[in-house]
C-alpha cells in the first residue's frame, strides 16, 4: 500500500521485478502439478497497461475432480512459492538463523491440531528468528542486507489478488467434499484413518509456522515503506 507512495512508481516496480516472478511462478507450478493447460503468462511487469503486473492464464477440464481441486492450490500458489523462496534465502544467506528457527520448530511442534499451545510455539519460533536475524554480526554483513532487500521484495508481492481468491473458491468446495468422503468411507470399512490425518496435520503445522516467516517480512516491508512515506511527507510519528 505504501510502497508506491514512499518510493514512487519506479520504486514499486523495482520490487515487482523480483516479487512478481515468484508470485506468478507459484501459479504456474501448481498449474503443471494439477494438469491445467497454461495458455498465457507474464512473469515480469513488462506490460502494466491492463492493470496487472503479471498473470498466468490457464484452462482445465471442469469434469475432472483433481483439476478442480487444483484451482485452490493454483490460487494460493504465490503464498507457497513465496514462503519457499524466503526459506531458501534464509538457508543460503543467513544459515545460522535458518537452523535455529528450524530447530526451535522441531522442539515445539508436537500437536496435530491447531490450538493455543501451537500458536504460542509458533510465535516463540518467530521471535527466536527475529532475534537471531537482527544481530550486530548480520547488520555488518552486506549479504544480510541483500537477503533483507530480496525478502522485502518477495513479501511485498506475496499477497493474493481478488482473481486469485475467486479462482480458488471452486477448489475449496470440491476439496471439502473429497475430505468429507475421505473421513466417511474408512469408517464404513472399519479403517482407522486418524494416524494418517495426524501426520497430515503435523505437516500443516510446519506450513503454518513457516508462514509466520512470510508474515514477519510482510510486516517489515510495511514498516519500511510506511517509515519512508512519513519521512517524505515530512511528518513525525
Amino acid at each position: 500500500m505504501y510502497w508506491s507512495r514512499a518510493f514512487g512508481r519506479k520504486g514499486f516496480l523495482l520490487t515487482a521485478w523480483i516479487g512478481v516472478p515468484i508470485h506468478e511462478l507459484g501459479h504456474a507450478i501448481m498449474c503443471v502439478l494439477f494438469r491445467h493447460k497454461i495458455v498465457a503468462t507474464q512473469f515480469f511487469p513488462t506490460d502494466t497497461s491492463q492493470g496487472a503486473l503479471g498473470y498466468v492464464q490457464h484452462q482445465y477440464n471442469q469434469k475432472s475432480v483433481y483439476q478442480r481441486i487444483g484451482n485452490f492450490f493454483i490460487g494460493i500458489g504465490p503464498i507457497i512459492s513465496g514462503i519457499t523462496a524466503l526459506i531458501l534465502l534464509m538457508r543460503y544467506f543467513v544459515p545460522e538463523s535458518y537452523f535455529l528457527f528450524n530447530t526451535t520448530l522441531e522442539k515445539t511442534i508436537t500437536s496435530t491440531s491447531i490450538n493455543v499451545e501451537m500458536i504460542q510455539n509458533m510465535l516463540l519460533s518467530t521471535f527466536v528468528l527475529l532475534k537471531s536475524l537482527f544481530t550486530i554480526g548480520n547488520l555488518l554483513n552486506p549479504s544480510f542486507w541483500l537477503f533483507l532487500f530480496i525478502s522485502i521484495c518477495i513479501s511485498a508481492h506475496i499477497a493474493l489478488s481478488k482473481p486469485d481468491i475467486k479462482g480458488s473458491i471452486d477448489g475449496v468446495i470440491v476439496m471439502f467434499i473429497v475430505l468429507f468422503l475421505f473421513n466417511i468411507i474408512p469408517g464404513l470399512f472399519q479403517y482407522d484413518s486418524n494416524q494418517l490425518i495426524g501426520q497430515v496435520m503435523k505437516y500443516n503445522m510446519y506450513l503454518i509456522a513457516f508462514s509466520s516467516v512470510a508474515l514477519l517480512f510482510s510486516c517489515i516491508s510495511t514498516l519500511v515503506s510506511f517509515s519512508f512515506y512519513k519521512i517524505r511527507r515530512g511528518r513525525s510519528f
